[in-house]
């Protein structure tokens, strides 16, 4: 069966999850994280995507990228997982693929969930239970976008205000919003994009940002 093909709009911006293959390990020691982060630099300015916010957990990444051309996205995940894979297996001597396959991704579609995205990344770390607080977690875009620390990965969203983002991450992001970027992702269609459901229709008036009624 052929693939579908991806959603990609230049300009608008998009929330991608890279898992490692078979969910195993694609990052072993602080090394690998840094050389990371420098080749997602490199081959985001080479093809001209700007990157918002990520976070490299232990067996995937997640990014929040606009890609400023329709196959930039495609090309810069190209390089940047074939160069870090390639060392990876240079370095120890292992061999076959380190990735799952195609990322996926979505669109999204509004600032709300722009700022949702933000969070969602950013606090999977917290999630996972292994750190209290974001900041905490050297592998995460949290410090530069809400502290103002020195990231050269980091180019902020248009609809993104420090100020305010601090402010919703003292709101737990609750699991209807999760469930909304998951899906999303998962299946390759719009976040926030109105999309036809069986069964019951849900509550209207709900904000991505907290999951509760606006």
């Amino acid at each position: 069966m052929p693939r579908s093909a991806r959603l990609v709009i230049p300009e608008v911006a998009m929330h991608l999850v890279q898992r490692g293959h078979n969910r195993g390990d694609c990052f072993f020691g602080t090394r690998n994280y840094v050389d990371y982060l420098q080749y997602l630099a490199r081959f985001a300015a080479r093809f001209r995507c700007s990157i918002h916010a990520y976070c490299l957990m232990t067996n995937h990444v997640h990014l929040l990228l606009t890609p400023h051309e329709r196959d930039a996205c495609a090309r810069m995940m190209k390089q940047l997982n074939q160069c870090y894979a390639q060392g990876i297996n240079h370095r120890s001597g292992r061999s076959g693929s380190l990735w799952s396959g195609r990322f996926r991704s979505c669109l999204v579609t509004t600032p709300a969930y722009v700022l949702t995205c933000y969070r969602y990344i950013e606090f999977n770390p917290v999630r996972a239970g292994m750190v209290e607080h974001p900041r905490e977690y050297p592998w995460c875009s949290y410090r530069a976008n809400a502290e103002g620390a020195s990231d050269p990965v980091i180019s902020p969203h248009p609809a993104f205000m420090a100020e305010e983002y601090r402010q919703v991450c003292d709101l737990a992001l609750e699991q209807p919003a999760l469930e909304a970027i998951r899906q999303a992702t998962s299946g390759g269609y719009a976040l926030g994009a109105e999309r036809r459901r069986r069964g019951r229709p849900g509550k209207q008036g709900t904000s991505p940002l907290t999951g509760t009624r606006a």
